[in-house]
């Protein structure tokens, strides 16, 4: 995509936030092509990403010296965001391609590692998404978004009120439910806010890999709550936020794990999923972790993690996910 944008006349602007870069990457060759065929390239490169400060660097100085516009993260803030954008211009009009996913644009990890992504030409997106790089460049954060949930100041609060939404219809004895799956569960405000659901009567999912805080099961607390972790082959790493049920649910996919350090001390993207198809893929995988028989351990409510007992056929998600794609990719490899 970036190769094809930075060879095409109609491109004007390419933007991209870096946290994690590969020491071979295509990514910056890319950048750096578009920025000696003439376009305005801009990149936020995150200098504080632990253990790779020194490859940062060492790629921040050759965009630089290709004519790109790099700037070194916010004060106080670390940019962990995800977040491209290439504008076109065509006819007078202006049209914006946004990308947005839960995993760093880095070859050597994409290799190990299990990530969503969204590509999108929705105006609304790329409108908002053009305001966060607007806010970057000018060392600043956003204050609000309609659609997309920002950290470190529109995130947090927005999923704190979808959550409220969840208590108040199960408290008028409709279906609520919260499904989330992440890498680290530690926020203080949203814990506290999943026990209040849990005791509202909100079924909550929650795919959990590593620390997690939140003890399910505890009686008049987080009986309402079940939570696993899933340890295979790749190493799961994409950020997953479900409000409600059927169409009314909300569905995001995010950078962010429901951490202090996320919610509140760094740039952060989840981008709402529209599209009704992408909607029942992404809460199919859901499900399909969830019914993970191989993989999967079950917390208890001692914060023990133990396989569950299952009489189904064993289930291990990570080699369904990896079947389906290579289902999804027989056909444009038979042409």
């Amino acid at each position: 995509m970036l190769h094809e944008a930075a060879n095409d006349e109609d491109v004007v602007s390419i933007k991209m936030t870096l946290y994690r870069v590969a020491k071979q990457s295509k990514v910056v060759e890319a950048l750096i092509e578009a920025a000696e065929n003439g376009k305005e390239v801009f990149v936020l490169v995150e200098l504080k990403a632990r253990f790779d400060e020194e490859n940062n660097i060492g790629w921040s100085r050759l965009l630089e010296d290709a004519g790109c516009h790099v700037i070194y993260g916010l004060d106080g803030y670390k940019v962990h965001s995800k977040l491209c954008q290439i504008m076109k211009k065509k006819d007078g009009n202006v049209e914006y391609y946004t990308q947005i996913g839960t995993g760093n644009y880095n070859e050597k990890t994409a290799r190990l590692y299990t990530d969503l992504s969204l590509m999108t030409a929705d105006p609304k997106i790329g409108m908002e998404a053009a305001r966060v790089f607007q806010a970057l460049a000018m060392g600043e954060t956003v204050e609000d978004m309609e659609y997309l949930l920002v950290a470190p100041r529109c995130l947090q609060n927005k999923v704190l009120a979808m959550i409220d939404e969840e208590i108040e219809h199960a408290k008028a004895g409709e279906p609520a439910y919260i499904g989330l799956k992440m890498n680290s569960l530690t926020d203080k405000r949203i814990m506290s806010k999943l026990v209040e659901a849990s005791c509202a009567g909100v079924h909550i999912d929650m795919v959990i890999r590593g620390i997690c805080c939140l003890i399910p099961g505890v009686k008049g607390q987080t009986e309402n709550i079940h939570i696993i972790s899933i340890v295979g082959r790749f190493l799961e790493h994409s950020r997953i936020y479900i409000f409600g049920t059927q169409e009314r649910a909300r569905i995001y996919i995010s950078s962010a794990d429901f951490m202090t350090r996320n919610t509140l001390r760094r740039v952060e993207v989840a981008a709402p999923i529209e599209d009704p198809d992408i909607r029942m893929q992404i809460q199919e995988m859901f499900v399909t972790m969830l019914s993970d028989n191989r993989k999967a351990r079950s917390m208890n409510n001692k914060g023990i993690y133990k396989i569950e007992p299952s009489d189904n056929a064993p289930l291990n998600s990570q080699e369904v996910f990896l079947q389906q794609a290579y289902d999804n990719a027989a056909p444009a490899t038979d042409k």
